[in-house]
């Protein structure tokens, strides 16, 4: 591959329709989101139906922008990318199709992306010195694992959530809360004047490198509805900062620990939830007390966005892995 390759890329695996020029894998020329939150709020959190519907109307548009930011026309583009899995069928089913429509149209390569894979490599944008060993703490509302990248394109997931995923954790607990959605920025905007003072359960964990969230959120469901019950006032800012710390807590031991037993000095966070604060703050300053260097995105790298597809797509295809016809088919429950 010639240097200066430019990466169209397609992100619309749940409720963001996204588009993004990458080059060579680590500068962002453009990056385009339209995000659904405000249309999603109403429902108390995302409707398929509706963000597909969304989808369609906005993803044109969105591409235009892209390429207009990036002061490029499709001609000077070189490959179309587009995520294929995983997500909502609908979502991924309107990015699919609009790339393999470009694709066809303009005769360039298309390149199929894991959307977790693509969450990794929002991290090579942020740090362009950054390359693989290390291990990624991939925190999301879909995802929480922990995951030894050896390559750009060889992951092995060595701890993975049992049940819930961390940011459907944070999720339930603002609803029980009636904080509404997204739950994970107003629980932690809670947090902020909160002390960590409430047990919700006795620790007890031989989980290994793996999590399971969906006791601590019904820990938290029981406490509140206990002091319902009783007619008591709800600490909410306590709870908020009593949860978050123990969630907080348990990922930033079991991402070190795997780091330092595989050998590895290097940590990388990626995902939606590692917009929080507080699990930015105390992972880096554990991982600096163990020699360890601790990567975190920048925010708009965080949540769904094109610019990481891009990204993981031009290590893909440099590869000679991700290279799709017009037969590519959206995967929702696409695995690692």
């Amino acid at each position: 591959m010639s240097k200066g390759f430019k990466i169209l890329s397609i992100e619309t695996s749940c409720d963001e329709t996204s588009c993004a020029v990458v080059v060579d894998g680590r500068v962002c020329l453009s990056n385009i989101v339209s995000s659904q939150i405000d249309i999603h709020t109403r429902f108390g959190g995302v409707v398929p139906e509706v963000a597909s519907r969304n989808h369609i109307t906005a993803i044109d548009n969105v591409v235009k922008l892209a390429l207009i930011e990036a002061k490029l026309e499709l001609k000077d583009i070189d490959a179309i990318a587009v995520t294929y899995g995983a997500g909502l069928i609908g979502s991924l089913l309107v990015g699919v199709s609009y790339a393999k429509g470009l694709a066809y149209a303009t005769c360039k390569p298309l390149i199929a992306v894991n959307h977790i894979y693509g969450h990794i490599a929002g991290n090579y944008l942020t740090y362009p010195k950054l390359e693989p060993p290390f291990i990624c703490l991939l925190v999301s509302g879909g995802h929480t694992a922990i995951i030894k990248v050896q390559d750009y394109n060889h992951h092995e997931i060595i701890g993975n959530t049992l049940d819930d995923a961390v940011g459907e954790c944070f999720d339930k607990v603002a609803r029980v809360l009636g904080l509404g959605y997204p739950g994970g920025p107003k629980v932690s905007k809670l947090a902020e004047n909160g002390q960590a003072n409430i047990q919700f359960t006795k620790p007890n964990d031989t989980l290994g490198y793996n999590f399971s969230f969906s006791g601590k959120k019904t820990a938290v469901i029981n406490y509140v509805h206990k002091l319902e019950q009783a007619g008591k006032p709800l600490p909410k800012e306590d709870i908020c900062a009593s949860f978050e710390t123990w969630v907080v807590d348990e990922l930033v031991e079991k991402t070190t620990r795997a780091c330092i037993d595989c050998g590895y000095d290097k940590i990388v966070v990626a995902g939606g939830v590692s917009a929080n604060t507080r699990l930015r703050k105390e992972l880096m300053e554990k991982a600096k007390e163990n020699n360890i260097s601790c990567f975190v995105p920048k925010f708009e790298y965080c949540t769904d966005n094109a610019a990481m597809i891009g990204s993981a797509a031009y290590y893909a295809y440099q590869d000679g892995v991700g290279l799709a016809d017009m037969s590519l088919a959206p995967k929702p429950s696409l695995s690692l």
